[in-house]
């Protein structure tokens, strides 16, 4: 790999872009970062070269951001809508703005993170925005790469959250199989697959583990008696249906997202070293640090 190879991060104050930024200076890359906020890249400046401030959904604030750029890397976008940014505005239009840019300024490959299980989940508000982007980007001149990843670990979160609560309530028998991936190990795969050909590729953690695994570890971490509550599909269906009746785009988009793909297989090609129950433990264990240092 060439030392001087420059790339450009959009989403790196996101939480796999974090991870990113600190493995591609960890592997010898030069790396610029897009920020709307300076004080949002703070966690990861100690690994930036160069910040670049400015708003992805605002395409006169991108001038320049490709320039001496080879490489873009984008995992841009929202989970929950907020600051009245909709999925199309980031997902879709955010990202296009910095793909304008990048093919005015000749770069040589643009890799983009979107979802596993796309063709199944297309219909989804969040999904759709993402696979509008993607198609857009197969269409250009560019070499381009699409990593869709099988869920990240941080979305595992909830799962500890409700075990220390003292009960996890899980959708169906709980036996929908999945293997999300750690944040630091799916940045590794991003930036081994780099200097490759481009292409789409899919990936997943090393365990594949069914919710009820998921949620017993999470009790177990927490040295508590495993409760979990078993909600018929049925009533999953319905609350999709009213949240999309009754609330905004805003509100049912992540509801849909989070409960269809809750209730579905999602199984991809395993990779990583990294471990839900070791992921639940750091969680633990900075709570209990965090909760230290309150007393």
């Amino acid at each position: 790999m060439m030392a001087e190879k420059r790339v450009l991060v959009a989403g790196a104050t996101g939480y796999l872009g974090k991870f990113v930024v600190k493995e591609l200076k960890r592997q010898g890359y030069w790396v610029r970062a897009l920020s709307r906020d300076s004080r949002k890249i703070a966690p990861v400046k100690q690994y930036v070269d160069e910040v670049f401030l400015g708003e992805a959904t605002q395409s006169e604030t991108l001038k320049g951001i490709c320039k001496n750029i080879d490489i873009v890397f984008s995992s841009l976008g929202i989970t929950r809508q907020k600051d009245s940014f909709t999925y199309m505005d980031v997902d879709y239009r955010g990202n296009k703005n910095i793909l304008k840019e990048a093919r005015a300024e000749k770069v040589s490959k643009f890799m983009y993170i979107s979802v596993f299980n796309s063709e199944r989940l297309r219909h989804l508000e969040i999904v759709k925005a993402k696979e509008r982007f993607a198609d857009e980007l197969k269409e250009t001149d560019l070499e381009h790469m699409i990593v869709r990843p099988n869920g990240f670990f941080s979305d595992m979160t909830e799962f500890f959250n409700m075990a220390k609560k003292g009960r996890v309530y899980l959708f169906g028998n709980g036996e929908f199989p999945g293997n999300p991936i750690h944040g630091a190990d799916l940045a590794r795969a991003c930036v081994e697959r780099l200097g490759s050909r481009g292409g789409e590729f899919n990936i997943g953690g090393p365990e594949i583990l069914t919710q009820n695994e998921i949620a017993s570890q999470a009790f177990e971490v927490l040295e508590k008696k495993s409760k979990i509550t078993y909600i018929p599909l049925w009533i999953k269906n319905l609350i999709v249906k009213l949240a999309r009746v009754f609330t905004s785009v805003k509100t049912y988009g992540p509801i849909e997202f989070f409960m269809t793909v809750l209730t579905m297989d999602m199984i991809a090609p395993s990779y990583g070293q990294y471990t839900i129950k070791e992921y639940f433990k750091e969680i633990y264990d900075g709570d209990n640090c965090c909760s230290a240092d309150r007393l």
